[in-house]
């Protein structure tokens, strides 16, 4: 015999569903919002909120606006940078010769090098 709870199949808060119980809803207004691939989605607000210029697409996660005839562009998608390429942003090759020929000049005196 499998040992429970006297409440089977119940959560807190569960009882029964409706206005009564939860009070009434504000009223809702459905936005359309379009993205650049063309997808339309329609978010619900509060008649007296704000409602925004953008909002992010669920399909595809772009931008999307309230004119299906002229949406937001897509953002630029900014290639990945490795470590080396910020220092070569910062630094000139010169920089860099001058930098490694003091490292090997510690590195020989250390070592007792000429």
């Amino acid at each position: 015999m499998a040992g429970g709870s006297a409440i089977r199949g119940s959560r807190v808060g569960a009882g029964p569903m409706g206005e009564r119980e939860r009070g009434e809803s504000a009223p809702r207004q459905w936005v359309s919002f379009f993205c650049a691939n063309g997808h339309e989605t329609k978010p619900a607000f509060a008649l007296d909120a704000l409602v925004p210029d953008t909002w992010d697409c669920p399909r595809c996660g772009f931008p999307a606006g309230r004119e299906s005839a002229a949406p937001p562009a897509a953002p630029r998608n900014e290639p990945y940078k490795t470590h080396l390429a910020y220092v070569k942003e910062r630094r000139s090759d010169a920089d860099g010769d001058a930098i490694l020929e003091e490292a090997l000049a510690r590195l020989r005196a250390r070592r007792g090098e000429s």
